[in-house]
């Protein structure tokens, strides 16, 4: 099996800048491994243990910094990884994300087997990437992924977290997966897989690489776009407390009441 896994690197939520664009701005600020990632890469690397001859290929998107995210990924135990980036990609929405990463993964890995994506990235909160990808890959997806259960016939069958408990699916492969978190602890990076993976190649792609032109990427390429973004610098000391549902029910309806959108029975 030949996995495509698609991480992010996101800022650190205390170091937050935008640029003159209101986008978040990447390059130069201090940034960690999307959450839901770590837990796509742990599920990617549980496929590759039990399922003979599989091969994990890391791709992100982003600045020159991403790349030691990527050797940290090759020294947990992927195979491979891709750096998608050129400065024409900045300010990209979801939309023109998803279209880059599906051109990318088609270029350095058109043989893929199965796309894996975190659910969310804490930095958007969309949940939309991993579905575009799906979409410009024209494959099917399952989202809110927990776990898998087994590969068997060219299917894999996976738990999907639901509402009101969890279910079991199966999807034909190729196809794409996004994850949620788990209630697990992370691998950690050894010193002997650092050594091992410092010197590796890692394949770099840039616009004119995947096909796309400078009115397909970035801001120009963005059917949607922020127009205003702020840090709430709000204080207050509002008062924790927990009522009942029978008095929480009492509190709503007298302030209801004395708004006047209710009237006194």
């Amino acid at each position: 099996m030949k996995i495509a896994l698609c991480i992010k690197q996101v800022p650190d939520t205390t170091d937050i800048r935008w640029t003159e664009q209101n986008t978040i701005q990447r390059e130069g600020v201090e940034s960690v491994i999307n959450p839901y990632d770590v837990y796509a890469l742990e599920l990617a690397l549980k496929l590759k243990s039990q399922i003979e001859n599989t091969t994990i290929t890391v791709f992100t998107m982003g600045p020159n910094q991403a790349e030691s995210m990527l050797r940290k990924t090759l020294a947990l135990g992927c195979d491979d990884a891709v750096l998608i980036s050129d400065r024409k990609f900045a300010g990209a929405d979801t939309y023109a994300t998803g279209l880059t990463i599906s051109k990318a993964i088609k270029t350095a890995l058109p043989d893929f087997d199965l796309i894996i994506c975190g659910q969310f990235a804490v930095d958007g909160d969309t949940a939309q990437t991993g579905p575009n990808i799906a979409n410009f890959l024209d494959i099917p997806q399952v989202t809110y992924v927990d776990n898998f259960e087994k590969f068997e016939d060219g299917k894999l069958f996976l738990n999907r977290i639901m509402e009101d408990g969890v279910e079991t699916v199966s999807i034909e492969l190729p196809g794409l997966i996004c994850v949620m978190t788990q209630n697990f602890e992370p691998s950690r990076v050894r010193i002997g897989g650092v050594i091992a993976t410092s010197k590796k190649e890692i394949k770099v792609l840039s616009m004119d690489d995947i096909g796309l032109s400078p009115e397909q990427v970035g801001l120009k390429g963005s059917p949607t776009y922020v127009s205003k973004a702020f840090r709430n610098l709000s204080t207050h000391n509002a008062e924790k407390f927990e009522l009942s549902v029978d008095d929480s029910a009492t509190l709503l309806k007298d302030r209801l009441t004395s708004l006047g959108v209710l009237k006194n029975d």
